[in-house]
């Protein structure tokens, strides 16, 4: 990869998460904070950028986190790279939410098979499945989906041929939140120590994309709802 610089933009869960790649250089904030990222989020980008001593005109692009997760959240995100894209004529890329905590299973645990699960509230989960490339980059071999916790297992029986006896690593929050349903579909006990993405993972895919010419400008920054297509079906009546 080439010397770029990047701002990497994450609020799509209860965390909110930011990282700069400057000068070869990387560095990165990350806080738990439910419902307070409209405040939270550009304090943290100006610190970044501020330590670094690095302008909004320094930067190649911005990378964000295009979801699934909180609807809130993920427009608050998209919001803020939109406007600061904006300002700067920086190209934009979106990067799964699912896949950037798949990708931190890899870069901090060496895991090259993962399931992501976040709790999506409704009694459901957004989850997807991730192997390695030969660029140690956590590809998607199932489109992401939101489902009930009961039907998780057989979709991952249907979809990746899922071995009991071969299983691989779990990460979000999903898989504490419905245990009952998901704990026999993960190697790894108990609460997964990868429970939110973060925007260090983020810049790893985020920063391939952009070397292949994948940024788009700030007006294309668009969300990922996985759920848009079935939660009207939810709605008494409908």
């Amino acid at each position: 990869m080439s010397e770029k610089n990047y701002l990497v933009i994450d609020a799509s869960t209860e965390a909110c998460s930011v990282a700069l790649l400057y000068q070869g250089k990387t560095s990165s904030l990350y806080e738990l904070c439910p419902q307070s990222h409209s405040l939270r989020l550009l304090p943290m980008i100006d610190e970044l950028l501020t330590t670094a001593d690095c302008k909004l005109q320094n930067l190649d692009g911005i990378i964000f986190g295009q979801g699934p997760g909180s609807f809130t959240g993920v427009r608050i995100g998209i919001g803020v790279t939109q406007g600061l894209a904006f300002s700067a004529n920086l190209p934009v890329v979106g990067v799964s939410t699912l896949q950037a905590m798949a990708q931190q299973a890899l870069n901090e645990h060496g895991e090259t098979r993962v399931v992501s699960a976040i709790d999506a509230r409704m009694s459901e989960v957004y989850t997807g499945y991730y192997e390695a490339d030969s660029n140690n980059i956590m590809q998607p071999k199932t489109a992401e989906s939101v489902l009930a916790p009961e039907l998780v297992k057989q979709h991952y029986i249907d979809k990746v041929n899922l071995d009991l006896a071969d299983l691989p690593y779990g990460v979000g929050t999903g898989w504490e939140a419905y245990k009952n349903d998901l704990a026999e579909l993960k190697s790894n006990t108990g609460e997964p120590e990868i429970l939110f993405p973060h925007a260090q993972a983020m810049l790893f895919i985020g920063q391939l994309a952009f070397e292949q010419n994948k940024g788009v400008e700030a007006e294309h920054a668009q969300p990922v709802y996985v759920r848009d297509t079935v939660s009207w079906k939810k709605l008494p009546g409908k």
